[in-house]
């Protein structure tokens, strides 16, 4: 989780690594997930949080989600 705690979020939902010199464009809920992440939230925390404010299937989330989080892993975000 290191590197999703060095990443560095803008109003504009950049999100840019320093150690890296990386920069990612994120969507609304990507930074959502992002911040979640930094709080150390784990994945079920963020699936049921996520379900709570927005109004998507479980399914349709959890595939979602899933996509996400296998980007950050090929980013290097992620282990």
């Amino acid at each position: 989780m290191e590197y999703i705690e060095q990443l560095i979020l803008d109003e504009n939902h950049i999100a840019f690594h320093p150690m890296m010199g990386n920069t990612y464009q994120l969507n609304e809920i990507g930074k959502e997930i992002i911040v979640m992440l930094k709080q150390h939230k784990t994945q079920d925390e963020i699936l049921k949080e996520l379900l709570f404010l927005y109004d998507v299937s479980l399914n349709e989330l959890y595939i979602d989600l899933h996509d996400f989080f296998s980007k950050l892993k090929v980013y290097g975000l992620l282990k």
